[in-house]
């Protein structure tokens, strides 16, 4: 096999091998049945920060889109009775490349009904634990860990306090109180989490996606993600299963994309009827197989294993 570096080698190829064979065991241990849902599909997602590629038969004319993610597809397997369900499949999304990061890429998908939010966490740490042999793991509420590493409450500050604080970081021109979130999360907090295995929960409502918000002063999404070293590995969370609160959600995501100037999606029909037949209470989270294994084999990039990186595919 080639040598360039950008190619992953033999060897790394035979451990992602086993580290599949883990995880399939893992799940199998657990009575989590493994499942397999579209790529490509006639909607996606609506979020204003994740695009999608469009897909067109000229055959027919017909078109589609190359899923983001199977969360929709995986939520209505469960509407329809499936029972705990995981999935090891590819993702796409334009846009983004870089060391972390391949606009096609691998994701494990799992969701698991009448299990909490902390309750995933424990069965995320359990697998990371496994295969990376870590030791110990911590939690931190994402207020606290701003607190605690940006030195501003995320949730108090004003967004003329926030965009100051953005701008001493080098973010210029951001108007928007999430992406100032966003971006002192990444400069800030992620580098300062240290070696090991840390969740940060309970994110600002406004960065729900598909979580449930649990009401308070301040209120909070139900969702958490899980840092290794410092590098985002998954995002989970209580899955939002009332309808109209979801629809609500993504015409709100098409007014944002219209005011952005960018291209509308179709709002996924076919989700709110699986989600009106009755979704189960349950948590679901996505985790990155690309940068589990980069992490895995001690790597310094995902264009080192993975088998062709986009520009050698």
């Amino acid at each position: 096999m080639s040598k360039d570096p950008v190619v992953a080698s033999v060897e790394t190829l035979q451990a992602r091998a086993r580290m599949l064979a883990v995880i399939r065991g893992f799940f199998s241990e657990r009575s989590v049945l493994e499942v397999e849902t579209p790529l490509l599909c006639s909607s996606t997602t609506s979020e204003l920060h994740i695009e999608s590629f469009c897909a067109e038969d000229n055959s027919s004319g017909a078109g589609g889109f190359l899923q983001t993610s199977p969360e929709s597809c995986m939520k209505r397997l469960l509407a329809a009775g499936s029972g705990a369900i995981y999935q090891i499949c590819k993702a796409f999304r334009a846009g983004e490349a870089g060391r972390l990061h391949n606009p096609e890429f691998s994701m494990l998908e799992w969701y698991r009904p009448d299990l909490g939010y902390h309750g995933l966490m424990d069965e995320v740490g359990d697998l990371l634990r496994l295969i990376l042999q870590l030791k110990s793991q911590r939690r931190i509420s994402y207020g606290d860990a701003f607190r605690r590493y940006a030195g501003i409450d995320p949730f108090d500050i004003s967004l003329a306090g926030l965009r100051k604080e953005a701008e001493k970081h080098g973010l210029s021109g951001a108007t928007d109180r999430e992406q100032c979130l966003d971006f002192l999360l990444s400069l800030k907090v992620q580098p300062a989490l240290g070696a090991g295995l840390t969740f940060i929960y309970d994110f600002p409502a406004a960065q729900a996606a598909m979580a449930r918000v649990r009401p308070g002063s301040p209120a909070v999404a139900e969702r958490f993600e899980a840092y290794v070293d410092g590098v985002e590995l998954a995002n989970g969370y209580r899955e939002l299963i009332d309808p109209v609160e979801q629809e609500s959600r993504m015409w709100a995501d098409l007014e944002r994309r219209a005011a952005a100037g960018i291209a509308p999606v179709p709002m996924d029909e076919k989700l709110l009827a699986a989600l009106r037949a009755g979704l189960p209470e349950c948590s679901g989270v996505a985790l990155g197989l690309d940068r589990l294994m980069m992490l895995a084999t001690d790597s310094d990039s995902l264009a080192s294993v993975i088998s062709f990186s986009y520009e050698q595919a």
